[in-house]
């Protein structure tokens, strides 16, 4: 295993059954999902087997709705006994003093809740359940009162950018370990949303303010996500001002220092067992209940090709930010399917084809 891509995080769609259903959700999930039913405890079990056997990630139980799996716990709890380091992304809506309870007791370390907007009209719009908002504050105060730490998630389309430093502020109130901005990658239901992703100007724009806000924060980890020029921005701003710019990290964080790393540090298991780059990557490198999960990470093409920069295409292969950008894989092949182009939503312009284009002109 090469040190540089050792798996650090890996997300498990235990279910693709959900409660809510939410307009830009990556596996499209349903309440009764009949075309791919949840694998059983003793096939999680030897998963999980499999993974620990090669190495010690972050296991984050996922969905659908995780919590809508009975063995959710024992699923969590297999995975605490053999070293993993489990974690949970819920919505929030079916948490109470219970679920809580058999969070600590299964060592659960942390868990994500989702919250898309400061009020109850537009989350609930991006949820498409009424309800829903409410049920993420009840949460967090749950969360709260049992001690849990809890990182929120928050993803943006043109229909609720403009509540972005709201949603930072409330998350700030609520006492997350953690918040989240997600720049949604059209996968699964979003590819309907299609026309709603926030143009190159205004991901720009709210990069440097995240840069801007981040400089300032010291209760709260802060993270843009699936928005890897961030780190061209980072590089930017700190050499334009002069500083260095001390990230602090979250223990149960993905451990990169750099963009896309889809395939690099992290990658999902989604429902059937396929293993994918990460969560908004619906490619498969290889299935677990056909080969061991360090094959598929160790030798699948799909995962070679994307550890291998000079692969990369358009303004992405050109750029001197490669090593720590990327560009979004996930992105450039919802857009173009073709994961080694470009990222389609950066609008820097590399310094090698800036001066290709002077050359032209002379």
């Amino acid at each position: 295993m090469l040190k540089e891509f050792k798996p650090k995080w890996i997300a498990w769609e235990i279910t693709r059954r959900c409660n809510l259903r939410c307009v830009h959700c990556r596996s499209a999930s349903e309440l009764e999902v009949k075309a791919h039913p949840d694998f059983s405890t003793q096939e999680a079990f030897r998963v999980l087997e499999d993974i620990a056997s090669y190495a010690k990630p972050v296991v984050v139980l996922s969905g659908g709705e995780p919590l809508l799996r009975t063995d959710v716990f024992d699923i969590a709890e297999k995975g605490t006994s053999l070293g993993l380091r489990m974690c949970m992304a819920t919505n929030g809506t079916l948490v109470d003093d219970e679920v809580c309870r058999r969070v600590k007791e299964s060592g659960i370390k942390i868990v994500s809740l989702s919250l898309d907007g400061s009020t109850e009209a537009v989350h609930d719009d991006f949820r498409a359940q009424p309800g829903a908002f409410q049920g993420t504050l009840r949460a967090a105060e749950l969360f709260r009162r049992h001690g849990i730490e809890f990182i929120i998630n928050s993803s943006f389309t043109k229909r609720n950018q403009e509540e972005i430093p709201k949603v930072y502020r409330l998350a700030k109130e609520l006492g997350a370990t953690a918040w989240y901005l997600f720049m949604i990658v059209p996968t699964g239901r979003g590819e309907e949303i299609m026309s709603e992703l926030i143009s190159k100007e205004d991901y720009e724009e709210i990069l440097q303010w995240h840069y801007q806000m981040e400089k300032g924060e010291k209760d709260m980890l802060v993270r843009p996500t699936c928005a890897p020029h961030y780190y061209r921005v980072l590089l930017q701003r700190a050499k334009q001002e002069g500083v260095k710019f001390e990230r602090r990290s979250l223990k149960f964080s993905t451990g990169g220092a750099k963009g896309c790393i889809a395939g690099q540090l992290i990658c999902l298991i989604d429902v059937d067992g396929n293993v994918l780059p990460c969560s908004y990557f619906p490619r498969s490198a290889g299935n677990i209940r056909k080969q061991s999960f360090k094959e598929i990470w160790e030798h699948s093409e799909l995962f070679q090709e994307l550890r291998d920069f000079k692969r990369y295409k358009g303004r992405c292969g050109s750029c001197e930010y490669i090593t720590v950008c990327g560009g979004c894989r996930a992105r450039a092949y919802a857009v173009s399917g073709d994961y080694l182009q470009e990222e389609p939503f950066c609008s820097y312009m590399p310094l090698r084809m800036k001066k290709r284009l002077l050359a032209k002109r002379h």
